[in-house]
């Protein structure tokens, strides 16, 4: 069988059923790879640098030689991992045009859809496996990425001030088959100077940015397939729900083309009483590590004011949660507040709603008032 080379679109199409293999560098992968794709490399990080510098100083020939050293001895051990890989991967309904015999098809990809990829591709096709190739490689698929962030989406910013439970209604709306977009998840950062704690290490920014991008792609997709709306279109008339972030989260950032979109977007405040916001964030953090939160108040000192910061952390240690929070939360609801009306045209995007506390029930009113619009604050 022949080794086909596919376009990013039709990729990815492919990338929903089958198993995707990158065949670039451990370090390569780690920085940032395709969602979902299975790290296989050609080469370790030493050896890449050896076949680099060969074609560089000697010859493109001299270096395919010493890969060919490199690539020999890894050969059946390679096809054994993809074999492992397909073995396990669960086949999906075929909605790709594919015929039955493809249920052995897997895609490759590496730096630009060159030598290392060709390589792999050959003995996996040389074995019996249906394979395909990324054209463009995974630079391509980049290209691919920064695109999607200057798409016109239409969104729904959910705002409302630190403690409204944001992330839980953003979930709620996500069961309620409303299109959700979770930028803290993507990020593995709750947003503030505390947003790291029992939170898994962050992406690279690049890895960020391919979750996202895909993300996004999968919303507009659910739209496109059933023939509503044209591909390149918005995937739910009244728009993706998106938290209202700070443009940083973390030590990611959110591309300036999609924030751009964003701070033009809709805004919907969720206006809960102070006190209900406190004991809401007091459950939600109050069981954390005491000492990471004690170094994230240090991280805020100079805004806070150290007077502020010293009888936070006091009343923290003493065990008092709640009162220690209070001073924490008027902080960030002044803070918020500032970003709030930091945008243009704010008046016309901004809207209101009332809600008497922190539950998931609020996502019926949040649908509800993006429906009708309802009067601006």
């Amino acid at each position: 069988m022949a080794v086909e080379k596919l376009h990013v679109e039709q990729f990815l199409e492919l990338a929903k059923q089958h198993p995707v293999i990158d065949v670039r560098s451990p370090a390569e992968y780690k920085h940032a790879h395709i969602p979902g794709a299975h790290s296989l490399p050609l080469f370790t990080d030493d050896e890449r640098k050896v076949v680099g510098t060969t074609y560089k100083q000697q010859s493109r020939e001299v270096a395919i030689k010493t890969g060919l050293d490199f690539f020999g001895p890894k050969m059946r051990k390679m096809v054994e991992e993809v074999e492992s890989i397909v073995n396990s991967h669960e086949s999906l309904p075929n909605s790709a045009g594919l015929t039955t015999i493809d249920s052995r098809l897997i895609l490759l990809y590496c730096w630009r859809g060159g030598m290392r990829s060709a390589a792999v591709a050959w003995l996996l096709d040389l074995y019996g496996f249906k394979v395909c190739t990324l054209i463009g490689g995974y630079k391509k698929f980049r290209n691919y990425v920064l695109d999607t962030f200057r798409l016109p989406f239409q969104f729904r910013i959910l705002g409302g001030y630190t403690g409204s439970g944001k992330t839980e209604l953003l979930r709620a709306l996500k069961g309620k088959g409303e299109p959700v977009i979770d930028l803290e998840n993507i990020a593995k950062h709750k947003g503030s100077a505390f947003g790291n704690i029992g939170m898994p290490e962050q992406p690279s920014q690049e890895m960020f940015e391919n979750v996202l991008a895909q993300s996004l792609n999968d919303v507009r997709s659910q739209r496109s397939e059933d023939g509503t709306a044209p591909s390149d279109f918005i995937p739910h008339t009244s728009g993706i729900w998106l938290e209202d972030e700070s443009q940083r989260i973390g030590h990611v950032n959110i591309p300036n083309d999609l924030w751009k979109t964003m701070r033009q977007s809709p805004v919907y405040f969720l206006d809960i009483p102070f006190e209900e916001r406190l004991k809401h964030l007091a459950e939600e953090y109050g069981c954390l590590e005491k000492q990471r939160m004690i170094d994230a108040i240090e991280r805020i000192k100079e805004k806070l004011g150290g007077l502020q910061a010293k009888t936070a952390i006091q009343l923290l240690e003493e065990g008092n949660t709640v009162e220690s929070f209070r001073i924490l939360l008027k902080y960030y609801d002044k803070y918020y507040l500032k970003g709030l009306h930091n945008r243009e045209n704010v008046n016309s995007l901004l809207h209101s709603i009332e809600c008497k506390s922190v539950t998931s029930e609020n996502a019926s009113q949040l649908i509800l008032h993006s429906i009708k619009l309802p009067q601006k604050i």
